[in-house]
């Protein structure tokens, strides 16, 4: 059994269609982290590199537009984990998209030594057949 504890820095997030097209979600140099616990809870961030700062120290104040641009380029989830096989399955508890608290999400993955690489279950689409690969590098 792959050992997941630890922590990951994000190495790639593509989005894969099925006639080959590969996008980048949050463009090629996305940055994230994503921490495997032992007691089975987990945690994900990834953000897009090079966010514009906010013009105000207040997360929650200032122009709604101005946040809602800089959040709509970061995705976070925590939850616990359990492993499955050749998948591991996510249990959100709390999200910043809001739709996915509460879900329970399945991963396939293929682990390598210090490579992790998470994938989406195929999901079909106006452009087709569409999987999100993750690549995580483990941390020291």
């Amino acid at each position: 059994m792959p050992e997941l504890v630890g922590t990951w820095k994000l190495v790639s997030w593509r989005r894969i269609v099925d006639d080959e097209t590969i996008t980048y979600p949050l463009g090629e140099n996305a940055e994230g982290r994503l921490v495997y616990t032992p007691d089975g809870a987990m945690a994900v961030t990834l953000v897009a590199s090079n966010r514009p700062s906010m013009p105000d120290d207040d997360p929650l104040g200032g122009e709604v537009g101005k946040r809602a641009e800089a959040y709509s380029t970061c995705l976070a989830y925590v939850g616990t984990y359990e492993l499955r096989d050749d998948e591991v399955v996510h249990r959100i508890d709390v999200s910043l998209y809001p739709n996915w608290s509460g879900d329970e999400q399945v991963r396939p993955f293929t682990y390598t030594g210090d490579t992790l690489v998470l994938r989406t279950p195929p999901a079909h689409g106006a452009s087709g057949t569409v999987v999100n690969e993750l690549a995580w590098a483990r941390q020291p």
